[in-house]
């Protein structure tokens, strides 16, 4: 789960990380009174929506009067926001945050993140703040500076000292950066964080450490433990699609590709994703609908799939252990019969109840093509594609 700049701050400063004064608004008149609470001389409205690149998209300006606070946020709000994260669609701004100037005197980039390559919490840092990290890393590979935290020690002063040094900072910055790193390491752990970065992390003309800009995503599985972290999710930021599935508890992620898929179990559905591209072809998600799903979740999971206007062709592809293949065949009946189906379905089934699932199928009276194994699914699924097109 994602949250706003805004509320990401809000949690840091409850654990200590110093951040700049600001508030919220929804209209210009909300913004004034931001700006006249905060006094000035210098403001920057920033556009709140959960992508980067915010800034060379017009979404954040740095002003100085009252007047130009009203006429930022007025141009903000409403506005279609497109940077290199949202994709050429964009998003909608529907709130901005009025937030103090400060005196920059140098750019920094920091992020903690779950490294899965070795199961520890990481820290990256890199002189290169302000800049898309991507390009740092790919480019300039020697100026991005990471460190692994042992679990069984956690975060140590050495290795805040470690991390300040490396962005050569000297004097009583090191300090100011020890005490954050500590600070923000304690709320990414306390939160079940699975990222937080900062980008740009300033340094003031007076010294300080600060986080100018904050992006934070959560474990979603760790969410009934922070239920004040929960409250923060702004569906409208959101896939409608992934929020339905989410309903029923299925896990569906929304691709770019055109062959939809519904599987059971995470393993063969990345399988089954992988061999539809061997095909030659694209999956138009990823959908597990687990191990003890019912008729009613199967239906929905189906309706779910065809939603998408990108999916040209479905591919069920289950093995029965736990989720039985008559009841899958019953719900792509019952679903079938509910919605439309305008596109090529192909079905491998296989596992219990595998010859009552492939009866109910033939009995259905619906367009289905059935497949000997996951290899038969695919190429028969990139087939139909193509004969459509």
């Amino acid at each position: 789960m994602n949250i706003h700049e805004y509320q990401a701050k809000a949690l840091l400063k409850e654990y200590g990380v110093p951040v700049l004064g600001g508030g919220i608004a929804y209209t210009v008149q909300e913004a004034e009174a931001a700006a006249n609470e905060l006094g000035g001389p210098v403001w920057v409205v920033k556009a709140q929506i959960h992508a980067g690149g915010r800034g060379k998209g017009g979404g954040v300006k740095v002003v100085k009067s009252i007047e130009d606070v009203k006429s930022a946020t007025e141009a903000m709000i409403g506005m279609t926001l497109v940077t290199h994260q949202t994709g050429p669609e964009g998003k909608e701004v529907k709130r901005v945050y009025i937030e103090d100037g400060c005196d920059i005197a140098r750019e920094l980039y920091l992020a903690f993140l779950v490294d899965r390559a070795s199961s520890r919490v990481a820290i990256m840092a890199s002189t290169e703040g302000g800049m898309d990290i991507e390009e740092v890393a790919a480019e300039t590979p020697e100026k991005i500076f990471t460190i692994d935290i042992d679990p069984a020690t956690g975060l140590m002063p050495y290795h805040c000292r470690q991390v300040a040094f490396s962005l050569g900072l000297s004097g009583k910055q090191v300090g100011a950066t020890v005490k954050l790193l500590q600070n923000m390491y304690n709320a990414f752990v306390g939160l079940d964080a699975s990222m937080l970065e900062i980008n740009p992390l300033v340094v003031t003309v007076g010294d300080e450490v600060i986080p100018l800009d904050a992006k934070m995503n959560f474990d979603d599985n760790a969410l009934f433990r922070h239920k004040n972290v929960e409250d923060l999710r702004d569906p409208d930021e959101e896939d409608p699609i992934e929020l339905e599935a989410a309903k029923h508890e299925l896990n569906y992620i929304t691709l770019d590709g055109n062959i939809g898929c519904m599987v059971n179990g995470a393993g063969l559905a990345m399988a089954t994703m992988d061999i539809i591209k061997l095909y030659g072809e694209s999956p138009a998600n990823f959908l597990d609908v687990g191990g003890g799903a019912t008729k009613e979740r199967v239906t929905e999971a189906f309706k779910i799939i065809l939603s998408d206007a990108n999916v040209e062709a479905i591919l069920v592809n289950i093995f029965g252990g736990i989720m039985r293949c008559d009841v899958i065949a019953e719900g792509i009946v019952a679903a079938a019969k509910e919605v439309s189906l305008d596109v090529p379905l192909v079905v491998r089934l296989a596992g219990t109840n595998v010859d009552l699932g492939k009866q109910i199928l033939a009995d259905s009276g619906l367009a289905i093509t059935s497949a000997d194994d996951l290899a038969d699914a695919a190429e028969k699924v990139a087939k139909a594609v193509r004969e459509e097109n």
